[in-house]
């Protein structure tokens, strides 16, 4: 596993130049300043003075790369020190409710001597609406989109992490949002407002769902369609032992080839696409994969065109042979981490050298960005 604090030494990342203001807060906030900052932009990250984690993390990976600032915005003199660095900033992140900033001074319309800056908001319900003023969590936002209801066994729907709403509906829409802002401001001249509504980016993510729900290929109901379990070629299996091996054979030259390393008659299978002998095709090779353990099937099929897998635990994930040859986890301040991604060929990303937990001082960084 590679050395965070060794590998892109001397690199510059493609963003490298820029300089983001981060308001701290918690998931989808700082996933958008570590994008950011993995990709070379220079972000420094304004927090109360003796804040603790809320969930009580001694080490959060989603803090790293960038040091901080601890400002009191409730006080004129933090938020004239935050006024002045964000004057000088590219872009800045926020996720307060609306209006919070603006009740702070440090709205979108309170820097008209810096017409360039990004103002990345990240929110739940987005910036207006009936929902905008209340309280809700990633399981409320991706419940208003639909996804929610699709995902988990036909009894109920199940959270998937918080994965799909902070940080793959918010966070990453965010970030490309902000992006998408600084190139066109590099043209204009003009910065603008970045509204990322986690409910809105989650329903943007279901436009492929939706596509096949109007096509009349998706059923409402959950474990009855190709890609939520129900179908036996795309599901996961338990193992002898404990485990689960995970089947996404859908092409039927795939499904083929996942017969046949099974040990699985074909001729004997339900058609792959019968749907009403979909539960009579799973159970068959329920049966099979459960003679053997999960090493053992991971070992016959890899290398082919199976698309069958052993699933891995967080903790097995880093020592796999494709991830370990592709560095897809480091090693950052003593803490394994998936690395940078994506990768770009010639200014890739890198883990800066700053770290989460070092204090910057307000005059030094305001020196620094000619304040």
């Amino acid at each position: 596993m590679a050395d965070a604090g060794r590998e892109g030494h001397g690199m510059t990342g493609p963003l490298s130049g820029l300089r983001i203001v981060e308001i701290a807060g918690l998931g989808p906030t700082p996933f958008t300043a570590m994008v950011l900052a993995d990709m070379g932009a220079e972000v420094v990250r304004i927090e109360r003075p003796g804040n603790r984690h809320l969930l009580g993390l001694s080490y959060d990976i989603l803090n790293r790369g960038r040091g901080f600032v601890a400002l009191d915005l409730k006080t004129d003199d933090g938020r004239g020190a935050a006024r002045r660095l964000i004057a000088r900033a590219d872009g800045l992140i926020e996720g307060l409710r609306p209006g919070v900033m603006e009740r702070l001074g440090l709205g979108p319309e309170d820097f008209p001597d810096n017409p360039r800056l990004v103002y990345g908001r990240m929110t739940g319900w987005g910036q207006t609406g009936p929902f905008a003023q209340t309280a809700g969590h990633d399981l409320n936002y991706i419940a208003l989109s639909g996804a929610l209801h699709a995902i988990g066994p036909a009894e109920r729907p199940v959270p998937p992490l918080n994965l799909v709403g902070d940080f793959g509906g918010g966070a990453m829409y965010l970030a490309f949002g902000m992006v998408c802002a600084f190139l066109e401001a590099a043209r204009s001249g003009r910065g603008q407002v970045v509204d990322a509504a986690i409910s809105d980016g989650t329903a943007h993510l279901m436009a492929m769902i939706q596509g096949m729900t109007a096509g009349g290929a998706w059923s409402q109901a959950r474990e009855a369609n190709i890609l939520d379990g129900a179908a036996p070629f795309y599901r996961c299996y338990e193992c002898r032992e404990g485990g689960f091996l995970a089947v996404g054979a859908i092409e039927p030259k795939f499904w083929a080839e996942f017969l046949r390393l099974a040990g699985i008659d074909a001729a004997a299978m339900p058609p792959q696409m019968d749907r009403a002998r979909w539960p009579e095709a799973a159970a068959r090779v329920a049966a099979r994969i459960g003679e053997r353990t999960r090493d053992d099937w991971a070992a016959v099929f890899t290398g082919s065109d199976a698309c069958a897998v052993p699933v891995l635990a967080l903790e097995e994930a880093p020592a796999h042979p494709h991830n370990a040859a592709r560095a897809t986890y480091v090693v950052h301040d003593g803490v394994v981490q998936p690395a940078p991604a994506p990768r770009l060929s010639r200014t890739p990303g890198r883990i800066g050298a700053g770290s989460q937990s070092k204090p910057l001082e307000i005059g030094t960084v305001l020196a620094d960005w000619g304040a």
